[in-house]
Order: C-alpha cells, then structure tokens, then sequence
C-alpha cells in the first residue's frame, strides 16, 4: 500500500510544475478574452479613459447593435458562413480521395512523389502567389466568396492530406480486399467503407479548415471585388480604422464574429483530439 502511495506522491510533485506552466499559458488566452468581453459592455467614455481590466459599470449592451448595425453584420455574417462552407466541403472531398490514393498506391512512384509535392507546397505562402491568383480569379470570374472558398481548401490541401494518410494507414487494408472479393468497385470501397471510417478525422480536418477561412484576413480582402460581399476579418477592419476611437463597439463586433468559432470548437472538440491522437499513435 505504500508504494503506490510513494509513486502518487512522486507523480504529482511531478506533475506540479506542469500545471502550473499551463494554468500561466491560460491566462494568455483568458486575459485577452476578459478583455475583449469586457471593454465589449462599456460605454464610449468607459472604453478611452478607464482601465480595460476594470469591470462594466453599468453595463452597456448597446453596442452590440451599434455594431451590427454600422459593420452590417448579418451580411457579412452569411458570407463568411458561405466561404467557410466551401472551404470545408471541398477541403474534405478533395484531401480525403487524394490521401487515400496516395496510400493505397503507395508503392507507386507517382503517388509517392505526389505526396511530397503536397508537402512542399505546405512551406509556399499566399503573399508569394498573391498576385498570380488575384489575375486568375478575375480573368474566370471567381473574384468573389466563391473563388476564395475554393482558394482556401486548395490552400488546407497539403496539411489536410497529411492528415488523413496518417489516419488512413490506420485502417487495416483487409476491409478492402474483402469488399473486392465481394465484388465492390474502387469507388463503393471509398464512399462505403472508408468515408465513414473518417469520422474523427473528418471532424479535425473540418474545424481547422472553418477556421482559417473564418479567420482570414488577406485572401478575402485580395480577392473579392465587391466590398458588399466581404467577409467579417475584411469588414472589421475597415471598421476599426473609421471608428478606432470606439473601441467598445470593435470589440462588441469582435466578441459576435469569435462567438461561432467557439460554438463549433466546443462541439466538436471530442472528435478532433480523437482524429490526431488516432492517426499519431495508430500508424
């Protein structure tokens, strides 16, 4: 009875360091978000002459609807859902039929070198290509949410097929070779058996592809010509710089444009710890 007492003791005298490192790392993400929620319920005056850790008193949600209202939110809100959607549809259609070819023909010199192409273009920034694809969109017509959602899943494409071909050695090839025998065609083995199987790996390559679109700033500033259609990154910060002296009603535009990105993380969060902890440990 004492050993495992000793070993307790030893393991959290171990683990105390640890957690103290972390609960110091939070506070550079709560900080921020204290912050922002709380300069977010001040008034005006409150906002430029008070101190910004300091409470609301009173609280002042009105500027939530000044701010829905001047950066026209809802429109902005319904592109930038639009661009995400896209971004995530195409990023899991696409990454996931490239990693399972480049696997299950692995032994294929073409495929093999095609996943290191993919890697390699995971160290090519957008700035270098910048403008290259603002020529192209315009010449065919994709300068609009449309171009920038497929610019983006083109953009997640490397990480997200490094993704899923660590999942995908994962899953044991004996599936396929008896759909196969079974008579099942290349493509039923793949919608059938293989797509579901992705499950977790699907939810990670989904949340980090929605959140680079939603959080991007340059794509969508470069390449969308209509300044009605922008999404909300692009929206606010014009608005930041015509209104930089209110700065509860940025941070109110800020803490309604973070709040999805919460909601979903929050949702789905069990699925993307499970999606890279299974693809790390089960190759």
């Amino acid at each position: 009875m004492t050993t495992p007492n000793r070993a307790s003791g030893r393991l959290d005298r171990t683990n105390r360091p640890l957690t103290v490192a972390l609960a110091l790392a939070s506070l550079t993400v709560l900080a921020p978000l204290y912050v922002t929620v709380s300069m977010a319920f001040k008034t005006s005056d409150q906002a430029v002459e008070g101190n910004a850790f300091a409470l609301p008193a009173p609280l002042n949600p009105a500027s939530f609807a000044e701010a829905w209202q001047l950066t026209r939110f809802p429109t902005a809100f319904a592109v930038s859902v639009a661009t995400a959607l896209i971004t995530v549809a195409l990023t899991l259609l696409l990454s996931s039929m490239a990693a399972y070819a480049i696997v299950r023909n692995w032994s294929h010199r073409l495929f093999r070198w095609s996943f290191f192409y993919l890697l390699a273009a995971m160290f090519l920034p957008f700035p270098v290509v910048a403008l290259s694809q603002i020529q192209l969109t315009a010449m065919i017509g994709l300068d609009n949410p449309v171009g920038v959602g497929i610019l983006h899943a083109m953009f997640q494409l490397s990480f997200s097929v490094l993704l899923y071909t660590a999942y995908l050695r994962s899953i044991p090839f004996e599936l396929e070779e008896s759909a196969r025998i079974d008579g099942a065609s290349t493509g039923q083995i793949f919608w059938r058996i293989i797509l579901p199987l992705l499950g977790p790996m699907n939810a990670t390559v989904g949340i980090f592809a929605f959140l680079v679109s939603w959080n991007d700033f340059m794509v969508p500033s470069l390449i969308t010509a209509d300044p009605s259609l922008q999404t909300l990154p692009v929206v606010q910060q014009l608005f930041q710089s015509e209104f930089g002296t209110d700065y509860n009603i940025a941070f109110a535009s800020y803490l309604m444009a973070m709040a999805p990105t919460i909601v979903v993380y929050l949702l789905a969060q069990r699925w993307v710890i499970s999606g890279v902890t299974q693809g790390a440990v089960k190759n």
